[in-house]
């Protein structure tokens, strides 16, 4: 079948694949999982050859179903900040530091004394605060590339490593306005060498290796494109395209991102933005969310109350749900206690009166990202657990003000197979 287009997502649980044709219609899904990566405090991490054989277990059990012998190009999204050392020929010199290892502390206070308030290299999961642990932990012996869990996978798919995406690269500290490595990394002591070559996402840069293609039953001719992060994926899936529109992921925690024509940063609130072409996608995340559900009551609870909630009759309750104290965004505070008192004696009200309160700080966080200069809110799509409660969305659609709808794809690998199909962001 000719003009097929390949998405492979790696998640932490497994690895997806996705086929679309020309018009962007699904062809076909598969999926192989993965072992959990291995934890030690705040040491996170994982062979990365565990997600080299499932990506092509995955692409084999598609291919069961699909027939591939017509695929043009191929995209891999990964999970934000994961990152390795590898040799010239590929092969890891380090394990995959998994994206929320947070072990890198020191570094991160160093980066924190160098690099802009801007920078998404800030935290301790950042890859480039990784980038530091390792090279100070194993030195540069061996050492040709570091690059990130998408990076890897497309160049063992190309036999070409080194490299990247904008969107992977923001975390490394990569300029994604200046669209250049900045001067300031120079003064933590990174080898330029070490840093991948960054390309716009969806750019090919290179045909499948030969290998490879015979072995996955892929074309010779199949080309590799630059991929992008789970999460920006996830964005795509939704189709999303219009200045205003924006995303909210409604599951452990409540996660905003919103299409603008213009970055914005406030590192204070774990503000950033990815670039999407020549717009961006701004976005920030709340500790509110299910886990403060789950404070109060069970999934099975809150099935049953789901069915006596009244989304036309506001309970007035002045709700900010957190699972314990502190928040992030839109209310930069580490000591934040959760507010959800007056409790009414009836579980449904005050389970209203919670779902309520997600909804205001979700409005709130679209407010912020407006006076911080994002565009008007347009429409919001929802993802994520949550998003399945219809009448937590008429909730929401009363608060926001907007039309509030549920996305009808959010899988990342659709994403990714979408970037493929128009070479660059939509």
């Amino acid at each position: 079948m000719a003009g097929l287009f390949l998405g492979i997502d790696i998640g932490t649980g497994g690895i997806r694949a996705c086929a679309i044709d020309a018009r962007g219609d699904i062809l076909g899904f598969a999926s192989t999982s993965l072992p959990p990566p291995q934890q030690d405090g705040d040491a996170v991490d994982q062979d990365p050859e565990l997600w080299w054989r499932a990506a092509t277990a995955a692409i084999r059990r598609l291919g069961e179903s699909v027939d591939l012998s017509g695929v043009e190009r191929i995209t891999v999204d990964g999970t934000s900040g994961t990152l390795l050392l590898i040799d010239a020929a590929g092969k890891p010199r380090s394990p995959g530091l998994m994206y929320n290892d947070a072990r890198a502390a020191r570094q991160a206070a160093h980066i924190a004394e160098i690099a802009p308030a801007e920078s998404g290299a800030h935290g301790r999961s950042s890859a480039l605060a990784k980038l530091l642990h390792l090279l100070e932990q194993q030195g540069r012996e061996g050492v040709h590339h570091a690059v990130h869990q998408a990076d890897w996978i497309a160049g063992r798919l190309s036999a070409r490593h080194g490299v990247s995406d904008e969107n992977n690269a923001l975390k490394l500290g990569y300029d994604p306005v200046a669209r250049t490595w900045p001067d300031w990394i120079d003064e933590l002591g990174v080898p330029r060498e070490v840093l991948p070559q960054v390309l716009v996402p969806g750019t090919s840069f290179a045909e499948i290796d030969p290998e490879i293609a015979r072995m996955l039953s892929l074309p010779r001719s199949a080309r590799i494109a630059a991929g992008t992060t789970d999460g920006v994926a996830a964005f795509i899936a939704t189709q999303a395209d219009q200045p205003g529109d924006a995303v909210t992921s409604l599951g452990t925690t409540l996660v905003v991102k919103l299409l603008a024509t213009q970055p914005i940063f406030a590192a204070d609130q774990g503000v950033y933005s990815h670039r999407l072409g020549e717009r961006w996608l701004a976005g920030g995340a709340s500790n509110t969310g299910g886990a403060a559900l789950l404070m109060h009551f069970t999934p099975e609870q809150m099935e049953h109350l789901t069915a006596r909630l009244k989304p036309e009759e506001p309970t007035g309750l002045d709700y900010y749900p957190l699972p314990k104290p502190g928040e992030r965004f839109p209310v930069a505070d580490p000591t934040l206690a959760a507010r959800i008192e007056p409790r009414p004696a009836e579980d449904d009200r005050f389970f209203q009166g919670l779902l309520e309160g997600i909804a205001a700080v979700e409005a709130l966080a679209y407010r912020r990202l407006a006076l911080l200069g994002a565009p008007p809110l347009r429409r919001v799509i929802s993802i994520g657990g949550g998003a399945k409660n219809a009448p937590w969305t008429a909730i929401r659609h009363r608060i926001l003000g907007v039309p509030v709808t549920v996305a009808e794809q959010t899988e990342a690998s659709y994403g990714a197979a979408l970037l493929a199909l128009h070479g660059g962001p939509p």
